[in-house]
């Protein structure tokens, strides 16, 4: 784009408006293909293809883009491949509420049509999420899109059905799921939610079959008592023991069903008599085996009773929970209901109270996967999360892990490849139909959205072939975006997964970022209506904004909280880049790539910046590579707003203004480079801002996507200006606060005398005093280490200097000493904390010691201060007597 002036004020819209797509027109997000370069990847966590991004995909997209972009322009091979998922339960879900609205239903349409309404859904709706990550400036190769039913990824999980299945890991049997009534369909454990619901125990009487009496059990889910094949009790119940072996009748459906004697009863819990319903509970379902009892199923696959559940059938689950507890009230059965409010599993995607209950399912055997996941964190190949208490979190859903129900009773998805035959039942499990496939039936459960996605890292590469150039370049991958809250959904999978079928861990490291909430710390939910869409924020603020403030609120593992306050402080803090890159640019016009020069001689305000910026440049690298984005970006804006923007630019002006071109022209350089390397740091961060301001400095290249990342230039290092200028602007700043105490304006020229007590801080003053004079205005200017403090004065304790401006008769003696008995009162709140740490033996020994050192100098300084203001207050009581 050709040069343009900036106009008076950040305009966001105007700032992004076309750059995303210039991107893409320069191939700018591809792998480079320098093979001499090191490698880096990151693959997209893939969001659902149903529609709307929210703030927490912002986050973690923006976190991905932030890591790529600064890879990238440190000369890495970076490959960031995106893609989506095809959800299966909610991506379904949503195509039959819109069929409802035309008065149709997926049986209506058959298998084939119902699934090509759905790839159609799926297009228009991708579409959607390519033009969100486009508005929020994400650097993705889109030649290598990937989604989880495209024929790469179904040939995998074939792949991976077949293998596991040879191996015996994958099974079919008939166990207790997770039902979901309303999608229909198995869920597994981590698809479960549980909520805190209004419940009730009920208490009924079972009478002994022989007439000897009742035995009382309770129950939060009467319904499933049509379904009791047994009554349980401890073995070792003293209270039962005469009951065990007998029959008991069970209520409503005279039913004889047997007394069992079973340790999994809980001879504390209630009356230590349980009610045994091996279909629609999974302890019970453990007891029935034990004891080899029916199991009866009582309810159909949409949460209604069957013809198990005799006059019941056809109500309700919850309607028939009703009757017959009325029922057994009437029959006297119905010792008492306990109100209470307890933990019920309800469905993530439907929000329907899930049903235990038994079912034919396809189930992955867990232990040998989950323990190879845990044994690799004990090696050299372990995946390093951060931070590194997530490692724990892992480990202990690996360690408590259950068998895997993977499959759904869907249209939408991986079909299981497996067959069974028409006549034998014989079941086939291949990649492809067996040859006589007119004479076998594919099964019609799809594979749960999960098990595709638990290959993303390695299928999205090409697996099952390894001889793929993007498998052998980019896999491991380096680093996977993540929240915390779906370890155990994904991150678990992916790893144990890889690690089955690659031998290797899919990613290097894992960043588990939190969860956005609102401002009052409240999760966003659509019941409370407090969900922000990230799109809306783009259109008011723009996307740098929202990066910045997703960036700057990132410490690792923690939740952010959104406000619109932080959102025009991020909004100004761009404003104000703007700002002095404006400032820079008047001042520069004209200047060309070959003009700029560093080699000359500098001001102590040039060498003092360009000191910080390589400060700048190490911490926030350093901070980059371990994660610690907020604390880098707190790094990046005192650097750019204090000493950038208020304090060197600030500076510049006394060269800039002054006749000494040679100074000038360095001092010129100077600002370009040093804006430069701003627009560097911050380009992974606010792509948008950066490159528009750019590309109007003197600069090489096409675009700051690829430019050279800022690194550390020993030779611009230099301590002594470093040391002076935070002499001197603790001067300027002390100065001004005093004018402001007494009101009295920087216009008005004062006397301003400063007593010195070391010799190379007073060598720097004199030699500067050009600095001193333009910032503080004084009409009389002393530096001298042998002076006489006035009388009467306004006083301020800097380190290796007192300043003191005699003001008399602008101030009150009394209103000057209560100052100073307030500054007296935070020094010796100073010397007290660093005593106390450095008489704290465990931090003087452990603390590395650079940061003992830094506290013993802290404290000497202190000490200096709280001598000095000692002293000064002395000396005004003598004048106030």
């Amino acid at each position: 784009m050709s040069k343009k002036q900036l106009s008076k004020k950040y305009n966001p819209q105007e700032v992004e408006s076309g750059r995303y797509e210039a991107w893409l027109k320069q191939d700018l997000f591809k792998p480079s293909g320098n093979q001499k370069a090191k490698p880096y990847s990151v693959v997209i966590p893939p969001p659902n293809v149903t529609g709307k991004l929210h703030l927490g995909h912002a986050w973690d997209t923006t976190l991905q883009d932030v890591i790529i972009r600064q890879k990238r322009m440190q000369g890495f091979d970076t490959l960031w491949l995106p893609g989506m998922d095809h959800a299966g339960i909610a991506t379904q879900t949503k195509v039959e509420a819109k069929l409802k609205e035309q008065g149709i239903s997926r049986y209506d349409l058959g298998r084939e049509k119902f699934i090509d309404q759905v790839w159609d859904w799926k297009e228009e709706y991708a579409q959607h999420i390519r033009e969100q990550w486009a508005k929020l400036g994400l650097s993705l190769d889109y030649e290598n899109e990937r989604f989880t039913l495209d024929d790469g990824l179904s040939k995998a999980v074939r792949t991976v059905f077949v293998q596991l299945y040879e191996k015996g890991l994958i099974y079919r049997g008939e166990y207790i799921i997770n039902w979901d009534p309303v999608a229909q369909t198995a869920l597994s454990d981590i698809e479960v939610i549980h909520k805190d619901d209004e419940g009730a125990f009920y208490h009924m009487t079972y009478p002994l079959a022989d007439g000897t009496g009742t035995v009382e059990i309770a129950t939060t889910r009467p319904e499933t008592m049509l379904g009791d094949t047994a009554v349980a009790v401890h073995p070792e119940d003293e209270r039962y023991q005469q009951f065990i072996g007998k029959k008991a009748i069970l209520p409503l459906m005279d039913r004889e069903i047997p007394i069992v004697a079973d340790e999994y009863v809980d001879r504390e819990f209630g009356t230590g008599v349980v009610k045994i319903t091996p279909a629609h509970d999974p302890n019970d379902f453990e007891v029935g085996n034990r004891h080899d009892l029916p199991r009866v199923n009582v309810m159909n696959d949409d949460g209604t009773m069957n013809e198990h559940a005799g006059k019941y059938a056809g109500m309700d689950r919850f309607e028939a929970r009703k009757a017959i507890v009325s029922d057994l009230e009437q029959l006297g059965r119905l010792v008492k209901v306990e109100k209470m409010v307890h933990s019920v599993g309800h469905s993530e995607r439907s929000d329907a109270v899930v049903e235990p209950r038994l079912s034919k399912q396809w189930f992955v055997k867990m232990q040998p996967l989950a323990q190879q996941a845990i044994d690799n964190q004990a090696t050299e190949q372990a995946v390093d999360f951060y931070p590194p208490r997530f490692n724990q979190t892992f480990l202990r859903w690996m360690e408590n892990i259950h068998d895997w129900v993977i499959s759904r009773q869907l249209w939408w998805g991986h079909q299981i490849p497996a067959w069974y035959h028409k006549e034998t039942g014989e079941v086939y499990v291949g990649m492809q139909a067996p040859e006589d496939s007119q004479n076998w039936v594919q099964d019609e459960d799809v594979l749960d959205t999960w098990f595709s996605s638990a290959l993303w890292p390695f299928s999205t590469l090409g697996w099952p072939d390894t001889e793929n150039k993007l498998y052998q370049r980019y896999f491991p991958t380096n680093t996977l975006v993540t929240g915390y809250d779906i370890i155990s959904f994904w991150v678990s999978r992916m790893i144990f997964q890889s690690l089955e079928f690659t031998d290797q861990r899919p990613f290097e490291n894992v960043l588990v970022h939190g969860l956005i909430r609102d401002s009052q710390g409240r999760k966003m939910s659509k019941s409370l209506g407090n969900g922000i869409d990230p799109m809306e924020v783009i259109d008011q603020y723009g996307a740098d904004a929202l990066r910045w403030f997703l960036s700057n609120g990132s410490t690792p593992g923690q939740d952010v909280r959104f406000s619109y306050e932080k959102m025009d402080a991020a909004w100004n803090f761009i404003n104000k880049i703007w700002n002095a890159a404006r400032f820079v640019l008047m001042n520069v016009e004209g200047m060309s790539v070959e003009d700029i020069d560093l080699s000359g001689e500098k001001s102590v305000a040039d060498r003092w910046i360009l000191t910080r910026l390589n400060e700048t440049v190490k911490r926030v690298t350093e901070l980059f590579d371990r994660f610690e984005f907020g604390e880098a970006g707190r790094q990046l804006y005192n650097f750019i707003w204090d000493d950038f923007c208020d304090w060197y630019i600030e500076m510049s002006k006394e060269t800039l203004y002054g006749s000494d071109k040679k100074a000038q022209q360095t001092n010129k350089s100077v600002l370009v480079y040093v804006l430069d390397q701003i627009l560097r740091l911050l380009h992974p961060i606010m792509p948008f801002v950066t490159e528009e301001i750019w590309e109007q400095l003197p600069h090489e290249g096409s675009s700051l996507v690829t430019a050279q990342y800022p690194v550390v230039h020993p030779e611009f290092n230099d301590e002594k200006a470093a040391k002076g200028m935070g002499v001197l602007m603790e001067l300027i700043r002390s100065v001004r606060n005093i004018r402001a105490e007494v009101n009295t304006p920087i216009s008005k020229p004062v006397t301003l005398l400063i007593q010195t007590s070391d010799q190379a801080i007073e060598e720097f003053l004199q030699e500067n005093k050009n600095y001193i004079d333009r910032f503080c205005n004084p009409e009389k200017l002393v530096i001298d280490s042998q002076l006489e403090p006035p009388e009467l004065a306004m006083t301020a304790v800097l380190t290796g200097a007192n300043i003191y401006l005699p003001l008399a008769g602008l101030i009150d003696v009394k209103e000057e000493l209560n100052r100073l008995e307030k500054e007296l009162e935070k020094w010796n709140k100073e010397v007290k904390r660093t005593e106390g740490k450095l008489a704290n033996e465990r931090f003087v020994a452990n603390a590395p010691a650079e940061v003992v050192q830094s506290e013993r100098d802290k404290q000497a300084g202190y000490l200096e201060k709280q001598q000095t203001v000692k002293e000064r207050i002395e000396q005004l009581q003598q004048i106030d007597q």
